[in-house]
């Protein structure tokens, strides 16, 4: 080991952080998740762990610490955490990373407003730091509703769990919704402010973790190609796209009362527009990521007719594929009386030079034709002045297509001459870039990526104070429009949502992509 400047810091000469082989691994480090036996935690927080580890990107103190009201034992949570790895973990199931990873299993049983459960809590991190070298670096995943947030801070604080000491870390992860409006992100904010420090806080939104998001960012700033044509004077309009096939399932309880536009629209969504708009940053460090996300968010500009320039609806029964499946009424737990929509599509301008007169278009719903999430840029025609119009009667507009999932990868759609014949006929034709065709390697899932950032204290991905409080302040004026419009529009379940929605591009010569 070689001595750095300070006498106390070493650094290991073998681990050169320009060397790009070598992963970035977490150091010794613990993880407690409040909400453990919710479907989040059992579908992709425990399996991504499992994951990490099995990718060696955790390091052999790992420990992991459920907490829940269940009476369980150390090793009924163990038995728990096995049984949802081998179900969905991505990479394959190894007895020796199972092994040594179940050393550092703990179950800590208890409610929110028992003082005495969190007093456990502190005795097992205390016992994990003393046993398994943890050294005080803990991080709290608050897996749980919205409305349980200030009181598992106020815990974590009066339990001194929220405070680290010298040399180590707390932090804590907020899944989202990040309140239901402004003023109740703001109140949120200010519980856990109390507690951490704003730069202990991470807010996930599992879409920035996606490899395809993130290659956005490379696809733009890395090549020359785009750039110079990625403005207005190129530009038609975008077009972001998050789409379903399923219903709210057994969310009912959750979801009626925030609806498509709140659950989707005001994280997802509008990072995906934040990050394809924004200027190129100094570097892709977190506040230089943030600052150039914030001025996106900051210039986006409402249009005035919120009649015109909205849509929302409803699905009702129909077929997705060769399935009949019933309405958003027929769901458990649907009040009869709901104004929820589960379909929302909204106009946004970005008042930039980059950007002026060029419409962003954001859509999202339950029971679509098909499960995607894409960002569309779709460029302007061609002036055609050599072309005869019987010769371009079928071609459309270049576009270039981010697709999120479920194929990650790129498509470019553009022009090009229909073989054969005496005449000159042009056709839209595509050319496709695929993940699981150029890499060997696949990608990790979002979590994973998430999580392991969190652990190295590296933030980039995750929306900011102010990016969350802007994106509100884009969608509060919309909630309130549509509060005072009675029950959305119903849509077939299967289609690709209500009427409202087609006329709001049609109007101005537009239409949606179909994926």
């Amino acid at each position: 080991m070689v001595p750095m400047n300070d006498s106390t810091s070493w650094v290991n000469p073998l681990r050169d952080p320009r060397d790009l082989r070598l992963p970035r691994i977490a150091g010794p480090c613990s993880l407690v998740i409040f909400g453990v036996t919710g479907d989040l935690a059992q579908k992709k927080l425990l399996p991504a762990i499992y994951d990490l580890a099995n990718r060696g990107l955790l390091p052999p103190s790992f420990s992991l610490i459920g907490f829940a009201r269940r009476d369980w034992t150390n090793e009924n949570f163990i038995d728990f955490v096995k049984a949802a790895v081998e179900k969905r973990s991505r990479t394959p199931f190894k007895d020796s990373t199972w092994e040594n990873l179940a050393k550092g299993i703990r179950f800590v049983q208890g409610t929110f407003d028992d003082s005495e459960a969190f007093t456990r809590l502190s005795d097992t991190v205390q016992e994990l730091d003393r046993d398994r070298g943890t050294r005080g670096n803990h991080a709290f995943y608050m897996s749980v509703p919205p409305s349980a947030f200030p009181v598992v801070s106020k815990q974590l604080a009066a339990s001194g769990l929220s405070k680290s000491g010298e040399g180590a870390w707390r932090r804590v992860i907020i899944e989202k919704p990040f309140g239901r409006d402004l003023a109740s992100a703001k109140e949120l904010d200010r519980v856990v402010s109390e507690v951490f420090d704003p730069s202990s806080v991470f807010r996930i939104d599992h879409y920035l973790g996606k490899e395809t998001v993130q290659n956005l960012l490379a696809l733009r700033f890395a090549n020359t190609m785009y750039e110079p044509i990625w403005n207005s004077n190129y530009v038609d309009h975008v077009q972001i796209t998050m789409a379903e096939d399923i219903g709210i399932g057994g969310r009912a309880g959750y979801y009626d009362g925030i609806g498509a536009a709140r659950d989707v629209i005001q994280n997802h969504l509008l990072q995906l527009m934040a990050l394809t708009a924004m200027e190129e940053p100094v570097s892709f460090s977190a506040d230089d990521l943030a600052t150039e996300k914030s001025k996106v968010l900051s210039a986006v500009r409402l249009p005035k007719d919120l009649a015109a320039n909205t849509a929302r609806g409803q699905y009702s029964e129909g077929w997705q594929g060769s399935t009949r499946v019933g309405g958003y009424f027929d769901e458990k737990g649907v009040s009869p009386d709901s104004i929820t929509e589960t379909y929302a599509a909204i106009r946004l301008d970005v008042d930039t030079r980059r950007w002026a007169g060029v419409p962003f278009y954001l859509r999202t719903g339950k029971r679509l034709g098909k499960r995607v999430t894409e960002i569309a840029v779709v460029f302007k025609r061609a002036p055609h002045l050599p072309f005869e119009n019987t010769a371009v009667q079928e071609l459309g507009k270049n576009a270039i297509v981010i697709r999120v999932q479920p194929d990650e990868g790129v498509t470019m759609r553009f022009g090009s001459k229909v073989p054969g014949g005496s005449s000159m006929e042009l056709r839209d034709v595509s050319m496709d870039f695929s993940y699981g065709r150029s890499f060997t390697e696949s990608s990790p899932e979002a979590y994973e990526r998430l999580i392991l950032d969190v652990l190295l204290g590296d933030p980039p991905l995750f929306p900011t104070t102010e990016e969350v409080n802007l994106s509100w302040k884009i969608l509060d004026p919309i909630e309130e429009f549509w509060s005072t419009q009675g029950r959305p529009q119903p849509y077939r379940s299967g289609t690709w949502g209500p009427a409202e929605a087609d006329e709001m591009l049609a109007r101005e010569g537009r239409y949606w992509r179909m994926p």
